[in-house]
């Protein structure tokens, strides 16, 4: 049972077949057109787009005898990155990540790989990858793709996946770098929200990279005879761009936590901004407030009451306490 989104309108099945010599790309209709090239000696990849429909991916399992839980993971798209060994084949689990441009947020696909002697299977909940490059490669026989077997085929798929988090990783550094300028000059609700999505990318980032480490140490440690001596060596260089992503995702996660500090700071200096302009304001009118309460009283003996010059002199008191007020504040730097 398929368990997450349908992501793909129909199923899509491509196959690559070749060695050295020869090269061989079709799209296949059903898993039939596969049996032929189970049992040659070259390097069988097989691509599936799309894993709602269910009875094309368990003929596929039955054709290449893959074991019922491995089925079972590959339908639940909700696996943590991991490697199984089943000796005749590896089963591997890894997240592809795309990062939206229009809305800013990092999507997560599964991929899952199984790899034997002489095949590769790949499945995609949808299509599109990362993976062009590699069948450019093997279209125009450059690198050593065609010239080595399933195991680096398998490498080079990892390896593509892993590449595609610095890209993600370099949007990311942007939007952060955006983020810690507008938090100091002009912090708003917005850029809180902003802050707190990153912090959450920063975290379903985590989730996919830190087992992934492990599932690439554990290939590189392995003594299956599936995986060449050879393909260990690139398997290192694998896991030694997993440790620069994790330390990369790590100084990010520290300077959002700074940057909540500054804004946190930048609000709490705008409040004080303000309270400090109506405390002033207050202030000024203090002593203004005290003449008009005494000159508002209603008694009779109050000489000034009948004095000509009494009301514009009682202007120019206010006026003059209010201007010497205000130089004493500019002058004491309190403005």
């Amino acid at each position: 049972m398929h368990i997450g989104e349908i992501r793909a309108e129909t199923t899509k099945i491509t196959l690559f077949d070749f060695d050295k010599d020869r090269f061989q790309e079709k799209q296949i209709k059903s898993v039939r057109e596969a049996l032929p090239f189970r049992d040659e000696p070259s390097v069988t990849w097989i691509n599936i787009d799309g894993l709602h429909e269910v009875e094309i991916l368990k003929d596929l399992g039955d054709c290449f005898g893959l074991h019922p839980l491995v089925m079972e993971d590959i339908l639940n798209t909700e696996n943590r990155p991991k490697a199984e060994d089943y000796g005749n084949y590896v089963f591997l689990i890894a997240n592809e990540l795309h990062y939206d441009e229009k809305s800013h947020e990092i999507e997560k696909e599964q991929i899952s790989i199984v790899f034997g002697r002489n095949f590769v299977l790949s499945f995609q909940e949808k299509e599109g990858d990362v993976f062009d490059p590699i069948r450019d490669r093997i279209r125009s026989n450059k690198g050593r793709v065609r010239k080595m077997g399933a195991d680096y085929l398998a490498y080079v798929l990892l390896d593509s996946i892993v590449d595609n988090y610095f890209v993600i990783l370099e949007s990311l550094g942007e939007n952060i770098e955006d983020l810690e300028g507008t938090l100091v000059s002009d912090p708003s609700r917005q850029s809180a929200d902003i802050l707190h999505r990153l912090k959450r990318e920063m975290i379903s980032l985590r989730r996919s990279i830190w087992p992934l480490r492990e599932v690439i140490s554990g290939l590189q440690r392995s003594e299956s005879p599936l995986i060449q001596k050879e393909t260990g060596l690139y398997l290192r260089d694998v896991y030694d761009h997993t440790i620069q992503v994790i330390d990369t995702l790590e100084s990010f996660r520290d300077m959002l936590s700074g940057m909540l500090d500054i804004y946190l700071t930048s609000v709490s200096n705008r409040m004080n901004q303000v309270m400090k302009v109506l405390t002033v304001i207050a202030t000024i009118f203090m002593p203004l407030t005290f003449i008009a309460g005494v000159y508002g009283m209603n008694f009779k003996n109050m000489p000034e009451l009948d004095w000509r010059w009494s009301y514009p002199l009682v202007w120019l008191a206010m006026l003059s306490i209010a201007g010497w007020m205000l130089y004493s504040f500019k002058k004491n730097n309190w403005l």
